[in-house]
């Protein structure tokens, strides 16, 4: 690899690190855990993509590859990956649920809005929107997690949808969940667009001043949220319409596709410590 982008890629991990490493720091994760998490990570990728063509991976490629003993390696191989598919479950379905509710003419009031439903029922009900985009959540605990992230009211056997957006409440758990799953995607896109024909690349802009002064700082925030969920809504809607049937043999067709927007000021590389 040439000097230049082995500088240039060591300056882009620091970057990416240190609000992780702040993240990890104010969560109780030593070093010591995230080497081995590293290490793993390092076996994995290894195993799983960069096999020699047609040629099953080894141990001992994968220990050359990484730089790791083949003690360590075939450790790592064998060890599992931490669970998170619950956390990861419940905030992909809370989602669902709110986009159904939105964009489902089942579930909308004689204006095409987010209607608000009775809990309990057989059809346009909360409990048949959960049924219907959720699994097998309980209607119980669908209410309490969309309750606890602020997104419904709850008005005696009523329940309306009050922010067409889910962002989980007070569960810590969830929220890390997000910084691996999101996080992961945007880094995943960089590395697809690093190496695919430019005509297969995939879109990937933000918008930034260095410049802006403070006080215009809440106004840029309320704006760009405002235009951003708008945006969101509308590509949600759009998505909504070419869902793969689930009653069709296409139904397992179906491929998984996101768009992030985030908004960032600098005030926590300045010394902030929240």
């Amino acid at each position: 690899m040439p000097e230049k982008i082995q500088q240039t890629l060591s300056a882009a991990v620091l970057s990416l690190l240190k609000p992780l490493v702040r993240v990890l720091l104010r969560n109780g994760i030593a070093y010591g855990s995230f080497a081995e998490l590293a290490k793993k990570i390092y076996v994995d990728v290894a195993f799983d993509e960069f096999a020699p063509d047609k040629k099953k991976q080894t141990i001992s490629r994968v220990s050359a590859l990484t730089g790791l003993t083949r003690k360590e390696a075939k450790r790592f191989h064998e060890l599992q990956n931490p669970d998170t598919h619950e956390s990861e479950q419940r905030y992909n379905r809370a989602i669902r649920v709110i986009s159904g509710w939105v964009n489902d003419p089942e579930f909308h009031d004689a204006q095409g809005q987010a209607a608000e439903l009775p809990i309990e029922g057989e059809k346009g009900s909360f409990a048949s929107l959960t049924r219907k985009y959720s699994g097998d959540v309980p209607t119980q605990s669908m209410l309490a997690v969309l309750s606890i992230a602020s997104s419904i009211e709850k008005t005696g056997n009523r329940v309306r949808l009050i922010r067409q957006a889910y962002v989980p409440g007070d569960d810590a758990a969830e929220k890390l969940g997000i910084l691996g799953s999101d996080t992961a995607e945007l880094i995943a896109t960089i590395d697809h667009n690093l190496v695919c024909d430019k005509s297969a690349s995939r879109f990937q802009r933000k918008v930034s001043n260095s410049r802006v002064s403070a006080e215009a700082l809440p106004a840029f925030q309320a704006l760009s949220a405002q235009k951003a969920q708008a945006l969101l809504e509308e590509l949600d809607a759009w998505l909504d319409r070419h869902e793969v049937d689930n009653n069709t043999q296409d139904s397992d067709q179906g491929q998984y596709v996101s768009l992030g927007i985030y908004y960032y000021e600098n005030s926590q590389d300045k010394g902030d410590p929240s």
